[in-house]
């Protein structure tokens, strides 16, 4: 049996929706262009490293720099004892962030709601956010640490780093709270109003209409909070749990040299710059998800 080709008929939309030999030649162009600035910035960084490399390793005091900053059998030594420092630091950030996420969005809905019964809580919650948004997270570090176990109190912590999240706590929830805030404030009054109309009452409208859009629309500021969180959690070295930072300092003090601090350094930035790459990728596909709402 001999097998014929049939033609298969096009469609007038097939034709509309292929593009045009304009169209390919001008995203050709594009493509060209992107690797060409791809290639010119990777070579102007390359140089500029290559310089400043060059105008340090050529300054008169290199060598001790290198010896005191840069010594490798020093930072190998003291890296153990800065990982298990490290791992302080992670857990103290970990127990935070939950207790920032809960106090700052509690923080926000009191702050947003209009019940007149709730008038001292919205005061109470304006008067928290301006004093701990003023005053600075060190110092906040010292007069938990030092104040509140001299108040002698019953049940009152006595660990230093349980002192120090609390610090942390109470710094951070206010920032976060005035995020909680934002986001709850950029949802437009119609879905509140659409969510009305089909039944959902005030309780129901912020549980499964106001919130989860407020959250969507502030998580990539949460992260840039949480990524300088993680940061101040070697602020807690003031107090004497053996963190990184404290690690690093008892061993410089030790040896008379400052690599350790280098080798502390590097350990935050190694979950720093993750996590600041991924709150870029969340604020660029925040930005191209507005374009798409607003080009519609």
């Amino acid at each position: 049996m001999e097998l014929t080709k049939t033609a298969v008929p096009t469609s007038p939309d097939d034709d509309a929706h292929r593009p045009s030999d304009h169209e390919l030649e001008r995203r050709r162009f594009r493509r060209s262009r992107r690797r060409r600035h791809t290639w010119i910035s990777a070579l102007c960084t390359v140089l500029a490293l290559v310089a400043v490399g060059a105008a340090a390793v050529s300054s008169p005091g290199w060598e001790r720099v290198d010896s005191l900053f840069l010594d490798g059998a020093e930072l190998r030594a003291a890296f153990p004892e800065l990982l298990r420092g490290f791992w302080l630091n992670i857990q103290m950030f970990l127990v935070a962030e939950v207790l920032i996420l809960v106090l700052g969005l509690l923080i926000a809905l009191v702050r947003v709601t209009r019940a007149p019964g709730l008038q001292p809580l919205r005061l109470a919650a304006t008067v928290y956010v301006d004093v701990f948004r003023g005053v600075p997270t060190l110092l906040l570090v010292f007069l938990v640490g030092f104040g509140l176990p001299a108040l002698q109190l019953q049940g009152t912590p006595t660990q230093p780093w349980v002192l120090g999240v609390i610090a942390l706590v109470l710094s951070y929830a206010a920032y976060v709270g005035e995020v909680f805030q934002a986001g709850l404030n950029s949802v437009h009054p119609a879905q509140r109003n659409a969510a009305r109309a089909l039944g959902l009452n005030q309780r129901q409208t912020l549980r499964h209409v106001v919130l989860p859009q407020a959250v969507r629309n502030v998580v990539p500021p949460l992260l840039n909070d949480f990524i300088a969180l993680q940061k101040d959690t070697a602020l807690v070295a003031v107090l004497g749990p053996l963190e990184a930072l404290r690690a690093a300092q008892i061993k410089a003090d030790y040896d008379f040299n400052y690599t350790p601090y280098l080798g502390a350094a590097l350990l935050f930035i190694a979950v720093t710059i993750p996590l600041t790459r991924f709150a870029d990728r969340l604020q660029r596909r925040a930005a191209q998800r507005t374009w798409a709402e607003t080009g519609r």
